[in-house]
């Protein structure tokens, strides 16, 4: 897993052709969503509990969100690349392939500008697990991850805003 995740951050074309043949691979790329869910929702909490918000409903809507946004964009790159792009795969190897290519967001530990590099890095290894999990050009790829990028960022605002609106509600 290690090496793989090593082939995520060099952008290895190869690395994720490996992995989306590998049946085993998906239980991998969940851990790595968790991992990705679990620093990112700390970070999420001690940012809230910083500025006065609420650690907890910060720290469970970003971790819950990870998990929700890697299948909403497994799916829906997968829908839109098979549908209107003529793409070729399953859903187990758009998980795959996008559970790992979450890997350089754990970058988001480093202050300041690890959030904003692992993102970046992520959004590449996004495209390329898109390109090659779909195997599609580049311009069917690139509307398919943008497309999917559109969806998650809606999905990611409409969950925090039902988390926010609980926590009114509850105090």
């Amino acid at each position: 897993m290690f090496n793989r995740i090593i082939g995520v951050f060099k952008l290895d074309v190869n690395n994720f052709e490996q992995i989306e043949s590998d049946k085993s691979a998906l239980t991998q790329a969940a851990i790595i969503v968790a991992i990705v869910s679990l620093l990112s929702g700390l970070g999420s909490g001690f940012g809230a509990s910083i500025g006065g918000g609420n650690f907890l409903t910060s720290f469970f809507s970003t971790l819950v969100w990870g998990f929700i946004g890697w299948f909403l964009w497994a799916l829906v790159s997968f829908f839109v690349g098979t549908t209107f792009f003529g793409g070729k795969s399953s859903i187990d190897e758009m998980l795959r392939v996008i559970g790992f290519a979450y890997s350089p967001l754990m970058l988001s530990v480093i202050p300041c500008v690890g959030p904003i590099i692992g993102s970046i890095w992520a959004l590449i290894a996004g495209f390329i697990a898109i390109r090659q999990g779909l195997d599609l050009d580049n311009l069917k790829a690139f509307l398919t991850a943008l497309i999917g990028f559109i969806l998650v960022a809606l999905g990611n605002l409409a969950i925090n805003s039902l988390f926010g609106a609980a926590t009114s509600l509850l105090g």
